[in-house]
C-alpha cells in the first residue's frame, strides 16, 4: 500500500493522478459491518465472502469507511466533469494566488470526430491533415492568449482579473479530490464507460488501476457485480 502513496501517473499530455492518502483496506470495510454484532475478522477467507455479499447485495455504507484523497493535475474540461460528482471534497489551485505557466494548456493528440448518434459524444477521428491545422491554429490561439495574459500582469493587473485573456476550458489545474469507496466505485462505473467524455476516461482508468492495487477484495467484487453487469 505505502508504494502506491505519492507515486505519480502521467494522464494526457501533461496530467497525472497522485494518490496523496488513504484511510482504510478490504478488511477496514469488513470491520465495518461486523460492528453491527461488535465483531471482527474470522480470517481470511470469510472476511472476503462477506464482503462479496455486502457489494453483491448492495450494502453500500461499509465501504463508505473507506477513504482516498488524490491529486489531481487536470485541464478544466476534466474538472468541469470530476465537479458532478458531488459526493467528493475538492480544493483546487486558485489563479488568484499563482500565476500560470506557458505550457499549461491542454493540446489533443487527435481531433474526435462528432458522435451522430450521441449529441453529446464523439467517435473516431477527422482527417489527420485538417488535425495537423487545427493543432497549430489551437497553439497559436495558446501562445496569443498566454502573451496577453503576461501583458496584463506586467501592466499591473491583478492575477485574478488577468487570467480572463488564458484559453479557459484547456488551462491545466492542479487539486486534491477526496471521495470513500462507496462513491468512488460509483464515479469509475460512469467514467470508464464508452460514452463518458475520453479525456475523463483516462483519469478515471488510471485511478481504477489505483483502487484495484488499493482495495483488491472491493475491486474485485466491484467488476463481477458492478462493471460486468453495466
Amino acid at each position: 500500500m505505502q508504494d502506491l502513496i505519492n507515486r505519480r501517473f502521467p494522464v494526457l499530455d501533461k496530467g497525472f493522478v497522485e494518490l496523496q492518502d488513504m484511510m482504510g483496506d478490504d478488511l477496514a470495510i469488513v470491520n465495518a459491518a461486523r460492528v453491527s454484532f461488535l465483531g471482527e475478522s474470522k480470517g481470511e477467507d470469510r472476511d472476503k465472502k462477506l464482503l462479496f455479499y455486502l457489494l453483491r447485495h448492495e450494502h453500500t455504507s461499509p465501504f463508505e469507511m473507506v477513504e482516498f484523497k488524490f491529486r489531481l493535475r487536470c485541464p478544466l474540461i476534466v474538472w468541469w466533469q470530476l465537479v458532478r460528482h458531488r459526493t467528493a471534497n475538492l480544493n483546487l489551485q486558485s489563479g488568484r494566488y499563482t500565476p500560470f505557466e506557458e505550457d499549461d494548456f491542454y493540446v489533443p493528440q487527435i481531433w474526435r470526430r462528432q458522435s451522430e448518434s450521441n449529441k453529446q459524444g464523439s467517435e473516431g477521428q477527422i482527417d489527420p491533415n485538417d488535425g495537423d491545422t487545427l493543432t497549430q491554429a489551437l497553439l497559436q490561439h495558446y501562445d496569443q492568449g498566454y502573451k496577453l495574459y503576461k501583458q496584463a500582469l506586467q501592466a499591473g493587473v491583478a492575477k485574478e482579473q488577468a487570467r480572463l485573456f488564458l484559453p479557459g476550458f484547456s488551462v491545466y489545474y492542479t487539486g486534491v479530490w477526496k471521495m470513500d469507496a462507496h462513491n468512488l466505485m460509483r464515479f469509475i462505473r460512469l467514467r470508464v464507460a464508452d460514452d463518458a467524455q475520453w479525456e475523463i476516461r483516462q483519469y478515471a482508468n488510471v485511478i481504477f488501476e489505483v483502487f484495484k492495487q488499493a482495495l483488491p477484495w472491493t475491486a474485485e467484487a466491484f467488476e463481477q457485480y458492478q462493471l460486468k453487469r453495466d
